[in-house]
């Protein structure tokens, strides 16, 4: 796929200095870009490559003024950095924007799906389905009874999202990511054996969710798990039955949320943090990563470790955890010479 100068000055509203007819292909960064990609240059620390890159094509601030002659084509933006990732999501759309059918797939009589739609592959739709318009599921996905998915989504291959699902407008699930299995409900019976408790729930993800690959969404055991609207979840996070993720709340990668814990809006949730089971977490927290969080936290805290506690007291905490050796150390001499002293 490729575009001129020109066609990309026209998207980005912007002037073209040198060859219009100027074509790209690929985008590159400024410091490694070759013939017949596209860069940018928003941050002067990296001017200098403007003047050795092999890009064919830069968007630059309609600020700047050259130093020195530039092979590159330039068009000239308000803001180059707002206007190359206003590109990226143009070039996004156009590269995922597929239509039809494929086949092999699989689609029930009773489901429905709405316009302009995309199926890959092996996709699986079953009974009752109601898919709405400009949906895109790529090859090899499931898409169990009565479930619902809203307009404009995208579903990645190989995602499994179970029965009953329901899934809001404008909303991202990336590969692997299996949304309603079963939540982790085992009751020991006489003999020690554990017996699996049905989880009879579902999974309910409003608006404009996006969802990260190979994470996981656990059913309720009874009612909804519920990602409300604008949650951002990254890669390999486990969500737990009967969690509520609150709206506008972003959670980093390998995080778990054990079951029927509520966390509250616009909050922001560091790598690798781990949070246990029954909890009510407020609105606006910062949780960094790596920490873990067994008990209630009210609104507005900033919190680190495991058990998780106030960030600046954290840090100020470590700088006595760094200096034990030494402290101890101390302690031990001064010990020494009591000691030598009493003797005396």
């Amino acid at each position: 796929m490729k575009f001129t100068a020109q066609q990309i000055a026209d998207i980005l509203e912007g002037e073209v200095e040198g060859n219009p007819n100027e074509e790209v292909s690929k985008l590159s960064k400024i410091e490694e870009g070759e013939q017949g990609s596209l860069t940018f240059l928003s941050n002067p620390k990296y001017n200098a490559f403007l003047y050795t890159t092999n890009a064919s094509i830069a968007i630059v601030n309609k600020t700047f003024q050259p130093e020195k002659k530039i092979t590159a084509t330039l068009i000239k933006v308000e803001n180059a950095y707002k206007s190359f990732s206003k590109l990226l999501e143009f070039y996004n759309e156009v590269k995922n924007n597929k239509t039809g059918r494929e086949n092999p797939h699989f689609i029930a009589d009773s489901a429905t799906i709405g316009e302009n739609e995309y199926l890959g592959a092996f996709s699986y739709i079953g009974e009752n389905v109601k898919i709405g318009e400009n949906v895109k599921i790529y090859p090899n996905t499931y898409i169990g009874d009565n479930t619902t998915i809203g307009d404009n989504c995208v579903v990645f291959s190989g995602v499994k999202i179970y029965s009953e699902t329901q899934i809001g407008n404008n909303c991202k699930i990336h590969s692997g990511c299996i949304i309603g299995s079963d939540g982790f409900g085992f009751a020991p019976n006489e003999e020690g054996h554990f017996k699996a408790i049905p989880q009879i729930g579902n999974v309910i993800i409003e608006d404009n969710v996006d969802i990260g690959s190979g994470s996981t969404i656990d059913r309720a055991t009874l009612g909804s798990t519920i990602i409300r609207q604008g949650v951002k979840l990254d890669n390999q996070i486990q969500i737990a039955h009967n969690v509520e993720v609150g709206k506008n709340t972003v959670i980093a990668a390998q995080t778990g949320i054990a079951g029927s814990t509520k966390i509250g809006k616009n909050c922001m949730i560091g790598g690798q943090v781990g949070i246990a089971g029954h909890l009510t977490l407020g609105d606006n927290l910062q949780i960094q990563a790596q920490s873990g969080i067994s008990k209630n936290l009210k609104s507005g805290l900033k919190v680190q470790g495991t058990p998780a506690f106030d960030y600046g007291d954290y840090f100020k905490s470590y700088v006595y955890f760094k200096n034990l050796p030494k402290i101890m150390s101390s302690i031990n001499k001064i010990e020494k010479e009591l000691n030598t002293q009493a003797k005396v």
